[in-house]
């Protein structure tokens, strides 16, 4: 599971106004365990102050953006979906008949990122890795 990231505290620390509903859009987008799109965090705020509107979401997620404390990614499934900007590196495997997104870490893939960079005459200075899969079957 993702370390908890506390969004809020981190907007105070970039002098990020802080209104009652960011702050409630701020928790949701820290306690959130999974990657949700714009609707899903308007849905989680929403049942805890019903005055927020999906427009206030919109805004909130792209000032976050913005500012560096939210990454956004695309899972190929049509929707933008969000995560508060990780402090250490992962990639993610994207179940596709799910859509569950399982983090992860792998040294030996990070040494081979960089090793092929260097081959090809970079030095690497950052990346973005998704795989995308199905469960394999049991017997």
């Amino acid at each position: 599971m993702p370390q908890r990231i506390d969004i809020e505290a981190i907007c105070a620390e970039r002098g990020l106004r802080i209104t009652d509903q960011r702050r409630v859009i701020a928790r949701v987008l820290s306690d959130s365990e999974d990657h949700p799109d714009v609707e899903l965090v308007h849905s989680r705020a929403a049942e805890i102050d019903p005055r927020i509107s999906i427009a206030t979401v919109y805004r909130t997620v792209r000032l976050f953006e913005e500012a560096g404390i939210l990454d956004r990614h695309d899972f190929g499934d049509g929707r933008a979906r969000y995560e508060a900007a990780p402090e250490a590196h992962h990639d993610h495997l994207i179940d596709v008949e799910t859509g569950k997104v399982v983090e992860f870490v792998d040294p030996e893939l990070e040494a081979l990122q960089r090793q092929i960079a260097e081959r090809l005459g970079f030095r690497l200075v950052d990346h973005r890795m998704e795989l995308y899969g199905v469960k394999l079957e049991r017997d």
